[in-house]
């Protein structure tokens, strides 16, 4: 699906909206506002691919916007959005035409991922078809990167902004991506830095060094513990990234299937895939996209 989707929105609550919106924007879709059910029903004339819709709002509520939805647009898929207690109002709005419902907090993938399947319900008119990786990755341009040559002190604070700029609210949640893509100076990736790769980093040699039996005790008492996270911490921000990092993710088609990359990530322990079309990095996948994936299907 090259082309751009466009969304309705409609929740009473202003940061909601706005945190949506800008969500849904990283991912590549249009979004419009609606802050009432009233108000929905006025931007029909702005032609949405998709709605996503709120059940619980003052005046005219979910399923009365639903059903005046029906009426002006009677094709036009509605993805409603419910409380974990309202859920039989949400099986009720499925009934009533509904695409699909999902309870609050909702991650933003696995509402993107909704957004999606019911846009080509439409369009390929039929249930929609299994994802390739393209559908489920995060794109490239939306990873964190660093170069080789990059100090791991300053990757340390590029991984904390990563997750500093995962926005979210008690009824939306975006997911941070726990590593780093490295690349080279041509902007190749060479590898890939994780808080795992930083934690063993500031192992000491002698940690795993052979000892005496009779050692024991003295070296693991307290004592010896004591100012050692700091010390090998101070050491490691000024190393350089190439020092410390894990080789680059294996890498995956971009049409490939969901099952090639849940095999790939199990036969080798990896937790994310590099996706490629031909030479180019196009994005990454994670074992939490893979997740979402899941989730999707359990509730279909």
């Amino acid at each position: 699906m090259n082309r751009v989707i466009k969304v309705l929105m409609v929740d009473d609550e202003e940061q909601f909206r706005a945190t949506t919106k800008k969500l849904l924007a990283r991912k590549g879709f249009e979004t419009i506002l609606a802050g009432s059910g009233e108000e929905a029903i006025e931007q029909l004339r702005q032609n949405p691919d998709v709605v996503v819709l709120d059940i619980k709002m003052p005046g005219m509520d979910g399923h009365a916007a639903l059903k005046e939805i029906r009426r002006h647009a009677p094709d036009l898929p509605v993805i409603m959005l419910t409380g974990h207690g309202a859920l039989p109002s949400a099986k009720e709005a499925r009934r009533e035409g509904a695409f699909d419902y999902l309870t609050k907090p909702c991650d933003i993938d696995i509402l993107a991922a909704k957004i999606s399947d019911a846009v080509r319900s439409i369009e390929k008119g039929g249930p929609p078809a299994e994802r390739t990786m393209k559908d489920v990755m995060v794109p490239f341009e939306a990873y964190t990167t660093v170069t080789m040559e990059q100090t791991v002190g300053e990757a340390m604070d590029a991984l904390r902004r990563s997750y500093g700029a995962s926005v979210s609210t008690s009824r939306i949640l975006e997911t941070g991506h726990r590593s780093i893509l490295v690349l080279d100076r041509g902007g190749e990736v060479q590898g890939v830095l994780t808080i795992k790769d930083l934690l063993e980093a500031i192992m000491p040699v002698y940690l795993s060094a052979p000892k005496p039996s009779t050692a024991d005790s003295i070296q693991y008492s307290p004592m010896f513990w004591k100012g050692m996270f700091t010390f090998e911490v101070k050491k490691l921000v000024k190393k350089r990234v190439h020092e410390v990092m894990s080789h680059r993710p294996s890498t995956i088609d971009a049409e490939a299937n969901l099952m090639e990359a849940a095999y790939a990530m199990v036969g080798t322990g990896e937790r994310r895939l590099l996706v490629m079309e031909g030479k180019k990095a196009v994005g990454v996948v994670r074992e939490q996209d893979l997740f979402f994936e899941m989730e999707r299907i359990q509730g279909a």
